[in-house]
């Protein structure tokens, strides 16, 4: 099974060290222990039943960012981690991201995933979510081959939280009366708790526990804030190869996200129309994309939005503090700059 190319998916491993944004460093440093990680998922996606590891490659190689994983590399890095535990861990973060994937195109009618079409255009519904399970059982095996009861609890905990934020989405689709205080609990659960348990488990599987643990919990709790956040202002106009996605999926979707729901809050009555028309009614014109986008921008709804994104940014960059000081603590910093950056 072919597996996409970790640098290409952010940037070149062949970049100047000078010039290299955080992530392109944290691609260069991570680099060996990546090839590591591609050989396991490999392995970890077999199975003698062909369509398993057919929906798996579609995704696994379709050019994803492989964030989470490596962030998790660098983590246990910072506590000079040794052997292949952590990479296994990587592992197993990127599979319970890729079935996370595979599940939320069927909850939410996914039609195109990182630029192809979504495995359950090609596959069907069923067959989707059966394949992710059968990702989510090889990365709690992989966890468990790991050796570390208190990183298995880490990552399953985190698995529990993207599903119970996944039934809280639900609970308010399209709903522009939840407000800001319900999305960001959905997005803390959906997205953050990944980031969150991928750097945690870090300093945890090098024998680092305390101040560390809670040190890189706290950097990928507020760095998934931040990621998604900024996502959320891509789909109003941004770079399709940053978004993973066309740009006006979650509109398309009637995702009421931060931007959205600041809009509305701001809105006359014939713009409550809208977007009430186009989020909760599903009614979506042709121009209406257009539409949208000027009513998010001339609003001040993404300008404040990317604020928001800049202050969980400082306190994912503010948790690094409590690590010691290392070249790799300061790419890690970087790599904080680099997901708001992706806005501009």
């Amino acid at each position: 099974m072919a597996i996409g190319n970790t640098a290409e998916s952010i940037g070149s491993k062949d970049a100047d060290p000078a010039t290299e944004s955080g992530v392109e460093r944290l691609i260069r440093t991570v680099g060996p222990d990546m090839e590591r990680v591609n050989a396991l998922i490999y392995a970890m996606a077999g199975s003698n039943v062909d369509l398993i590891p057919e929906i798996a490659n579609h995704l696994v190689s379709s050019g994803g960012k492989r964030l989470r994983p490596m962030l998790t590399l660098a983590s246990a890095h910072l506590f000079d981690a040794t052997g292949d535990a952590h990479v296994k861990l990587a592992a197993a973060v990127e599979f319970m991201h890729t079935a996370t994937l595979l599940h939320d195109d069927v909850v939410d009618d996914s039609a195109v995933r990182r630029g192809k079409p979504a495995a359950r255009v090609i596959w069907g519904n069923q067959a989707s979510v059966l394949v992710g399970d059968f990702l989510l059982g090889q990365a709690f095996k992989t966890m468990v081959e790991a050796g570390s009861l208190e990183c298995l609890r880490i990552l399953s905990t985190a698995s529990a939280v993207i599903a119970e934020g996944e039934v809280l989405q639900l609970s308010g689709a399209k709903s522009l009366a939840k407000g800001e205080d319900h999305y960001m609990a959905v997005i803390e659960a959906k997205t953050a708790a990944l980031f969150s348990a991928a750097t945690e488990v870090g300093p945890v599987i090098t024998g680092n526990s305390g101040a560390a643990q809670d040190a890189m919990r706290r950097y990928g709790l507020y760095l998934g804030l931040a990621f998604q956040l900024i996502d959320d202002v891509l789909d109003y106009g941004g770079n399709r190869d940053l978004l993973g996605k066309e740009t006006g999926d979650d509109f398309r979707e009637g995702k009421a996200t931060l931007p959205v729901i600041y809009a509305y809050q701001r809105s006359d009555d014939a713009d409550k129309a809208f977007w009430k028309r186009c989020i909760e009614d599903g009614e979506i014109r042709d121009e209406d994309l257009d539409a949208a986008i000027e009513k998010v921008r001339t609003t001040g709804a993404i300008d404040d939005t990317i604020a928001v994104a800049r202050g969980f940014g400082k306190k994912a960059t503010d948790a690094l503090s409590d690590v010691p000081p290392s070249p790799l603590r300061d790419t890690l910093g970087d790599v904080v700059e680099f997901a708001i950056a992706r806005a501009f």
